[in-house]
């Protein structure tokens, strides 16, 4: 079966939806369904949820995986403003190297077209990426998390401002990290359970699987058996930077769900944060009890909620750009 064109998508979608009145008046910082009535009777996050209804279904199945990465590190920066978003060079937060694989900036443009066809300069960028995300999510098999609106768009993406925490970091410090940010290491520990989608490279394992912390052999606490299969899939002088999926259970590693800490329970971690985290103190028992079924869905999509809400601007800060790529010039 041929997959529709997105232009099509966008196009029912832009038919589907009322026409919209552009008022912005005073409103709370942050809100459930901030949205409501401010584009006539057109529903804001219905929009955006069908756009990645779409993509997931015609597209892309991997998207959350994408787009759980392209919210963190926009947030992590300067706060949930994206600023990731923005195009400039070598000289903006998308030159990092963190940022380089950084993907679901597409399907965030194309959202940010249907939302601004029926509701020209209301609704920010930041905020699609947030909607955004919790719908892939729940496509993917996660719960479906009440998102709240009402973040406005930075203006400045700086290369020098990424900060973003290593894979390599030490649980101690992740924490640390992430208390710069008003977030706990209870949202830390469900955060990092964003790790049951997606993939890494060999290239960021492979001190891991050949010389651990310079002793030349591989990480003692890595199974015997993902060792093997992953000095198979990274070897040692390969010219290709393979992928490798960082939930090792091939029945859920597109799936939103627990899986992630059972694998690094079994110490099947493939990142070294993914596999201290089941191993330090700090951290070691709740990964367990999350690990043995301890209400995942509600509990990650809290910690997402908090996510969304660093630093964020409101009211009259920063701008509802009309790209998601450039800063509005008037």
């Amino acid at each position: 079966m041929s997959s529709p064109s997105l232009s099509l998508i966008v196009i029912a979608a832009i038919v589907s939806a009322a026409l919209c009145g552009q008022s912005r008046g005073a409103t709370p910082p942050l809100q459930v369904g901030f949205y409501k009535g401010k584009c006539a009777s057109a529903d804001v996050e219905a929009i955006v949820g069908g756009v990645v209804k779409a993509w997931y279904d015609y597209k892309d199945k991997t998207i959350a995986a994408g787009l759980l990465r392209l919210q963190f590190h926009d947030c992590f920066v300067n706060g949930c403003d994206a600023s990731l978003l923005l195009d400039g060079g070598n000289t903006t937060e998308k030159a990092a190297i963190p940022n380089r694989s950084v993907r679901g900036y597409e399907l965030i443009d194309a959202a940010k077209a249907v939302v601004e066809a029926v509701c020209r300069g209301v609704v920010s960028c930041a905020d699609i990426i947030v909607m955004a995300t919790r719908d892939a999510v729940a496509l993917s098999g996660g719960g479906r998390y009440i998102v709240e609106t009402g973040r406005r768009d930075g203006t400045i993406s700086l290369l020098k401002n990424v900060d973003l925490p290593s894979p390599s970091v030490s649980v101690s410090d992740s924490i640390k990290a992430f208390a710069k940010k008003g977030l706990n290491a209870t949202d830390m520990i469900y955060l990092l359970g964003g790790h049951t989608v997606g993939v890494t490279h060999c290239s960021l394992i492979q001190d891991r699987l050949y010389n651990f912390r310079g002793t030349q052999k591989p990480d003692p606490n890595m199974e015997a058996a993902l060792l093997t299969a992953l000095r198979t899939r990274c070897p040692q002088n390969a010219k290709v930077d393979n992928e490798v999926n960082l939930d090792q259970n091939p029945l859920s590693s597109m799936v939103v769900d627990n899986s992630y800490y059972k694998q690094i329970v079994k110490k099947r971690g493939i990142l070294q944060i993914d596999q201290d985290l089941a191993l330090d103190p700090l951290s070691k028992t709740s990964v367990e009890a999350i690990a043995s079924g301890f209400n995942f869905n509600e509990k990650f999509g809290q910690a997402m909620i908090k996510l969304g809400g660093v630093q964020v601007l409101t009211g009259t800060q920063g701008q509802i750009r009309r790209s998601c790529r450039a800063v509005n010039k008037s």
